[in-house]
């Protein structure tokens, strides 16, 4: 290898994101995003090729493949700009403002690989797209071309492009909303409602056509809308089926790992059976609570168990032996998209006996055509119960054959080459599977499962919270780059689950901190909303404050709504203002298009019906009966701690509740509605008839 080469693999071989180290080696003179980069192409006026993608994107690989590894490309690539390679996952701050201007300037969405061309001396966009193809296809231009038309344009047009510079920035600040003076009523929640009920497929469930998305937090929704007409008597049984019957289809579809456990990123298909075979961790913790949920509400096994199986594939092949969870599974391996997954009929018939084949050949289809490039995609056809009834076999034999067909499959898929793993951890992302795991171990009665919660939060707080900041992301030792919105508000999130399942005063003091840097480092106090960035981060070409929720819940909604929950129940007004005020920034986009503000939406629900926050004291063996109790069944307006007596010095509304009187009365509940409490009770039944 020449010097030359060596310094070029040397340069994002040093990063942190194994997507960066996936180009390391490219011919590409590759930068990462740095202050270095960003000076060399002001000092030699080139403009800038800024690609950014993740390491599980099968689109992000192809073009790698096809551009970014060929020779002859890359040389162009190198003599026209400077090239910045950006991982999406660790700098979701330039994911997000390239992608907006990508859509306002090719006036469709955008994507990954996105590709985005900057002018050097203010990092503005004038050109964007997403993959191009080495050679013309599909109506794209080829690569080379491409890239000298637009060097070209960046020569002879820059007046017209300091122009649409201009307008782009001008767009990009029209976007944000002029706060309202009050908050919105419970309109938006109906609306909601509507316009979900009018996107929902009947035949197949989701919403819309493909590609299909699980989008938890609108699911979510319709089971809080649901919960809440159900206890005003008038329970909504449209909004309860589209939710479940969604849900079904996906665990029952082949977006979900039938072997192994496991959401994939989206379905390709209106069937939820052939999905983009990535596995993302930011999918799997809010549907690991989503189907907890679901099987609160039904008692139908068929959630229990996906829940399980989510939750045990995230410990067995997600979670680091140091305690974080990893980030997520390439769609590829040995070349090729979803090969770990499918199989050839004689293959499964080698594997099973002929009572355990019968049954998975009528649930999977595999009398069928193939589905999935002439192999079979495992995809629940038929409902075990069903072909159980044809086959004259009980439920219980059924679930003993169909157990033991999955664990021999699934034993000799383990023996293929794996797909990738990126072993980055997130502290977002961690986030959303914390709260997940908190929530199946208390609802599935899983020690284990909060075990596993306690070591990622535990791995957090030793690696990733310094001096009273988070961070967003460690690898390979090194924990560094100042952490988002999202991760401030999705850990604070986690937290107030977990208190719910278990009491540890340390993970209370800290939800205080994340809410003091929320306000301090993020919350715009002049017009509400709070800001993806930190107040000292990076200066960016712009500092957005993103509402709506997209494959994450929103971070402005999540951080209102652990804000509202917290301040009720430390009684603490300045959060509850916070959330307030991010209401009243928001409404127009949540009364204009109010099921892409679901996350929002259930604060406005605790902003007009504050939550039912429960806090039982009493000798620590007592304290689990009633909570159990207490918490049975499926209330989401209700906060539960139970608190060890002798807890010391706790903070807010929680020191009203006196530890000498519960140990003399053995144990007190207290039950508060927003700002008002009612007089402690002694026995659960009192409790009951609140």
């Amino acid at each position: 290898m020449s010097d030359s080469n060596a310094a070029r693999k040397n340069r994002l071989a040093e990063a942190t994101s194994p997507y960066l180290k996936q180009h390391a080696s490219n011919p590409v003179d590759w930068w990462p995003w740095c202050d270095e980069a960003l000076a060399l192409a002001r000092e030699q006026d080139k403009p800038i090729l800024l690609s950014i993608g993740y390491s599980a994107c099968h689109w992000c690989h192809v073009m790698a493949h096809e551009s970014f590894e060929d020779a002859a490309t890359a040389a162009v690539m190198n003599r026209l700009f400077v090239n910045i390679k950006v991982d999406r996952e660790e700098r979701p701050d330039l994911d997000r403002i390239y992608q907006t201007a990508h859509q306002l300037l090719a006036r469709r969405p955008g994507g990954w690989p996105l590709t985005v061309f900057l002018t050097p001396d203010d990092l503005k966009p004038f050109f964007a797209g997403t993959y191009f193809p080495k050679a013309p296809r599909h109506g794209l231009p080829a690569f080379t071309e491409l890239l000298a038309s637009i060097e070209r344009a960046y020569r002879e047009q820059g007046d017209a492009i300091r122009e649409q510079n201009e307008s782009l920035m001008d767009a990009l600040a029209s976007l944000e909303p002029r706060a309202a003076d009050t908050v919105p009523d419970m309109a938006p929640l109906e609306g909601a409602r509507r316009q979900l009920a009018g996107a929902f497929d009947a035949e197949h469930g989701g919403f819309g056509q493909a590609p299909k998305f699980p989008h938890p937090s609108n699911l979510e929704l319709l089971f809080r809308h649901w919960a809440a007409t159900a206890a005003d008597g008038q329970p909504d049984a449209q909004a309860l089926h589209m939710a479940r019957f969604t849900l079904e289809r996906m665990v029952r579809g082949g977006i979900n790992d039938q072997l192994g456990g496991g959401f994939c990123r989206y379905s390709v298909d209106d069937h939820w059976m052939i999905p983009h075979f990535e596995k993302m961790l930011y999918d799997n913790g809010p549907l690991l609570a989503l189907c907890c949920d679901a099987w609160q509400i039904t008692g139908e096994r068929l959630f229990r168990d996906a829940a399980a199986a989510t939750a045990d594939w995230a410990i067995r092949e997600m979670q680091s032996p140091e305690g974080g969870y990893y980030s997520s599974l390439d769609a590829d391996s040995e070349g090729e998209e979803g090969r770990f997954y499918v199989w050839d009929k004689d293959e499964v018939a080698a594997l099973l006996e002929p009572e355990e084949l019968a049954l998975v050949v009528a649930v999977f289809g595999l009398d069928r055509p193939p589905n999935f490039e002439g192999r079979w995609h495992l995809h629940q056809y038929r409902t075990p119960e069903t072909v159980a009834a044809e086959q004259g076999l009980d439920a219980g034999q059924a679930a003993v054959l169909l157990g033991s067909a999955r664990a021999k499959l699934l034993t000799a898929r383990a023996t293929r080459v794996r797909p990738g793993r990126d072993e980055k951890v997130l502290t977002s992302w961690n986030a959303l599977m914390i709260k997940g795991m908190a929530r199946a171990a208390r609802v599935l009665e899983r020690p284990d499962l909060l075990a596993s919660a306690e070591r990622a939060l535990d791995f957090i707080h030793a690696r990733l919270w310094r001096d009273g900041r988070l961070l967003a992301i460690y690898k390979d030792g090194k924990a560094h780059l100042n952490a988002y919105l999202d991760d401030h508000a999705l850990l604070l999130d986690a937290l107030l689950e977990l208190l719910q399942t278990r009491w540890r005063r340390a993970d209370l003091d800290w939800a205080v901190a994340l809410a003091e840097v929320l306000l301090s480092q993020f919350f715009d106090a002049a017009q509400g909303g709070f800001f993806f960035t930190a107040a000292d981060h990076e200066a960016l070409i712009t500092r957005p404050k993103p509402l709506g929720d997209e494959s994450m819940p929103s971070g402005n909604g999540v951080a209102a709504h652990a804000l509202q929950r917290l301040g009720h129940l430390l009684g603490e007004p300045r959060y509850l203002d916070a959330a307030a005020s991010t209401l009243r920034f928001a409404a127009e986009p949540m009364c204009s298009v109010p099921y892409a503000h679901a996350t929002l939406l259930a604060v406005l629900d605790e902003y007009h019906t504050p939550p039912e926050t429960i806090v039982i004291r009493g000798l620590q063996a007592q304290l689990g009966a009633w909570q159990a109790a207490v918490q049975r069944g499926y209330r989401p307006r209700r906060v539960v701690l139970a608190i060890p007596a002798d807890a010391p010095d706790l903070p807010g509304n929680l020191r009203a509740m006196a530890p000498d009187e519960t140990i003399r009365g053995g144990i007190l509940a207290y039950r508060c509605r927003g700002t008002h409490c009612e007089p402690p009770v002694s026995t659960l039944a009192a409790l009951a008839d609140g």
